[in-house]
């Protein structure tokens, strides 16, 4: 090889060289290092907490012990809220508002979790709100005047709302509830269930009072005696409470 081509070949094998690493900037290359895609954030659901009492295990007695209300609330309460939360977990439910989710639920397996642990949840939050000490007597104003144009007169209601809570077979709840119509109404639903359930329950409205009866919401201290814990109930309403609910709808 001559030595002019041999300079010649030598400079084009350098400057080879000295390029090839500018290659690797191309955007489109394979070797260079691609920045990973956001996984989506998933669809937050609604925490639904334990509400407190709002007064303390023994303010009840005698008509409810202490000793039931520790266990109702923070076994049983507690118990619906922690598998209600769970539930909802990748439902099409998630995020939704407590009263969209009990309204909308349907009577099938699916469903089944949402129904006993969100008809918990509801149920026994509004029953500690509407009980308290030193409470009881009759309702006045709006909410007595609405009572008399329902069902005559307080009597009247405070019989047929007893009755249907000491004959509700089994565990359930006895309500007083504004129709769609705007009367108030006695029902009771089984189990967890209640009148906000509109494709589930006979009769749809919207809870003012409820009354638990469970047995462990009074078996430690009446036992068997339903229609004792009933009459006793009677005692504990707080009808300002109720006011309250009716005037909210």
């Amino acid at each position: 090889m001559k030595k002019r081509e041999f300079l010649r070949t030598s400079a084009m094998l350098t400057m080879g060289a000295f390029m090839a690493p500018l290659v690797g900037c191309d955007n489109n290359t394979p070797d260079q290092e691609q920045e990973t895609p956001k996984e989506k954030e998933p669809e937050k659901t609604t925490v639904f907490e334990l509400p407190e009492l709002g007064y303390a295990f023994d303010a009840l007695e005698p008509h409810i012990d202490a000793r039931t209300m520790e266990i109702h609330h923070d076994k049983h309460h507690a118990g619906y809220t922690k598998k209600f939360n769970k539930a909802l977990e990748g439902s099409q439910w998630a995020g939704k508002s407590l009263k969209e989710i009990l309204a909308g639920i349907q009577d099938n397996e699916t469903d089944l979790g949402l129904r006993n642990n969100g008809g918990g949840y509801y149920n026994h939050s509004l029953f500690w709100k509407v009980i308290g000490p030193n409470k009881g007597g009759e309702p006045t104003g709006d909410l007595a005047d609405a009572i008399t144009q329902s069902f005559g007169t307080f009597e009247n209601f405070s019989n047929e709302f007893k009755d249907a809570a000491k004959t509700r077979f089994g565990s359930g709840w006895a309500w007083l509830i504004q129709e769609p119509s705007g009367k108030l109404a006695v029902t009771d639903t089984a189990n967890q269930d209640n009148p906000l359930m509109s494709n589930i329950v006979g009769q749809v409205g919207t809870p003012i009072l409820g009354l638990d009866v469970w047995e462990h919401a009074y078996y430690l201290n009446y036992q068997n005696r339903r229609g004792d814990y009933i009459n006793a109930f009677f005692n504990l309403i707080n009808w300002e409470e109720v006011a309250k609910n009716l005037a909210a709808i």
